[in-house]
Order: C-alpha cells, then sequence, then structure tokens
C-alpha cells in the first residue's frame, strides 16, 4: 500500500512539474505579447504627435522658415539670417537650466556678433508667464540678441521644444546640423557652431 502511494504522489509530483513548466511559458509569452503591444502603441504615441511633423526637423534637413514679433515689436523670420550661423533656441523665464544658459548665450553672442554668428531665443510665450516677465528676465540678463515670442506655441511645438532648453546649430544654408537638449555653456557653443559652414 504504502508503494502504491508513493508511486503515486511521485505521478503527481511530475504531472504538477509538467504542468507549472508548461503553463510558465504560455504566461511568459502573453507578458511578451503585452509588452510588445504597449511598445507598440508608445512608437505610434511618439510619431503621431497632433500637428507635429517629426521628420520635418532633423540634421541635414531645411529648418523651416517661421515669422515671429520679437520682444522689440520687429517681425523676424528665420530666412533673413541665412547667410550666418545661427543657434536657434527655445526657452522660457521659469525654467532654471535656461536660466543658466542665459549668460552663456549673451556672452557667446556679444564675441561672435560681428562673425556671422546669430542667436535667435524664441520664447515659449504660450507657456511663460507674460511679457513683463520676460521683459524682467531680458533686462536681468542684459540679452541683446533677437527674442521674437511663439504666443501661439506652434514654433516650439514644430520645433519639438517639449524639453527646454532646446536649441538647433543651422549652418549658413539654412540647414540643421545639430539639435541639443539642455542648456549649453560657451565652449559647447563654440564647437558646434565651428564644426558648420
Amino acid at each position: 500500500m504504502k508503494k502504491n502511494l508513493l508511486s503515486i504522489a511521485i505521478i503527481i509530483l511530475a504531472i504538477a512539474i509538467v504542468a507549472v513548466n508548461l503553463w510558465k511559458p504560455v504566461e511568459k509569452e502573453a507578458a511578451k505579447e503585452k509588452s510588445n503591444s504597449e511598445t507598440e502603441d508608445v512608437k505610434v504615441a511618439d510619431e503621431n504627435v497632433p500637428g507635429v511633423n517629426l521628420s520635418e526637423v532633423k540634421e541635414g534637413k531645411m529648418a523651416p522658415d517661421f515669422e515671429l514679433v520679437t520682444l522689440n515689436g520687429e517681425t523676424v523670420k528665420l530666412s533673413d539670417y541665412r547667410g550666418k550661423k545661427v543657434i536657434l533656441n527655445f526657452w522660457a523665464t521659469w525654467c532654471p537650466p535656461c536660466r543658466a544658459e542665459m549668460p552663456h548665450m549673451q556672452n557667446f553672442y556679444e564675441q561672435n556678433k560681428d562673425n556671422g554668428i546669430e542667436i535667435v531665443a524664441v520664447n515659449l510665450t504660450k507657456m511663460d508667464k507674460g511679457r513683463m516677465e520676460i521683459d524682467k528676465f531680458v533686462k536681468e540678463y542684459g540679452l541683446t540678441f533677437d527674442i521674437p515670442l511663439d504666443e501661439e506655441g506652434d514654433i516650439g511645438m514644430q520645433y519639438q521644444a517639449f524639453t527646454i532648453p532646446t536649441s538647433y546649430i543651422i549652418d549658413t544654408n539654412g540647414k540643421i546640423a545639430s539639435k541639443v537638449v539642455g542648456p549649453m555653456d560657451e565652449p559647447t557653443m563654440e564647437s558646434l557652431t565651428n564644426e558648420i559652414e
């Protein structure tokens, strides 16, 4: 009797081991399929940002032209700067990395404005704290380069300025040479502008 019970217990144990091993791969496969579908959803979401053509602003492509009014009331187009190297920067007054970057931008601009390099610092006005705050910021940092105001938020969206500061280095022909997400210092600006025509 004990031998029969032992044999039955061994058989039940063997069946349980087989069942568990067969069940786990099915569970892993289901989890993998779920993970893949979530990844595909994320990829689709990244590729389909409403109102944004993500392929439009890539290195080697022409920088899309835009027209905005500056803080000084002048209307400027990006194409107005053709023939010069341009650092196209997107920023806001409430952004700590933008605050850290602006003194470097101003110093770099002062040293290079007569060398065919321009800084166009587009303020993301729709996301900012208002015109008075922008004026105060510009005076506080002594900024002298052009500051177009993106009051509708369209240009920041077009240029994928989802994290700020975001900057584009544009060559003299109007092509995007590189994109930088995060603050830059003067040596970085120097290096990036020296690498292009």
